[in-house]
């Protein structure tokens, strides 16, 4: 058996078992896992539990990036990892995040998810700037009145972000990924 790719997956931590976000986060994990890749995630609760959940359900191997001096109120990670790699600041965590993935998916969610999403979308830039592969950075189409050609933001830089609103859009991106 070959080595997997990893994608990170970006989302609220609020999401309630039970509600919309979460089952939508638990169907985006199981088509991650599906389509033959691990998963990492933040984690913790809300819509990193629900797409680990799915994901680990798939067969992926399940990677939390937690970061306990920064969250001291939180157990630990959530019982769908398989592997915890705790980290001491926020920065850190994106980082990690980002070194362990081939793409990067975001869900909706707060600041925490935007500062994902405008980390990865910013690697993507600077790789493509100095001729590196370009990881692939989807988002879903929630946060499209958010992310659009304004102030310094050419168009061009805006196609480096996949928008998706749904299972088979993520299943295309991902299977562009391989």
């Amino acid at each position: 058996m070959g080595v997997r790719k990893v994608v990170a997956l970006f989302g609220s931590s609020r999401a309630e078992p039970g509600s919309g976000a979460y089952a939508r986060a638990y169907a985006f994990g199981r088509v991650i896992g599906e389509r033959g890749f691990d998963l990492v995630t933040g984690g913790y609760g809300g819509v990193m539990e629900a797409a680990s959940r799915g994901a680990k359900e798939a067969g992926a191997l399940v990677i939390g990036v937690t970061a306990p001096p920064v969250f001291p109120g939180r157990a630990g990670a959530n019982a769908h990892v398989d592997l915890e790699l705790p980290s001491p600041s926020l920065l850190s965590r994106i980082e990690r995040l980002l070194d362990l993935a081939a793409a990067a998916v975001a869900l909706p969610g707060g600041v925490g998810t935007l500062a994902e999403i405008a980390a990865a979308w910013n690697r993507a830039y600077v790789d493509r700037l100095a001729g590196r592969p370009v990881r692939p950075v989807a988002v879903h189409a929630a946060w499209r009145a958010l992310l659009r050609p304004e102030l310094e933001i050419a168009p061009g830089d805006l196609e480096l972000l996949r928008f998706f609103e749904d299972e088979a859009e993520l299943r295309a991106f991902l299977g562009e990924i391989g």
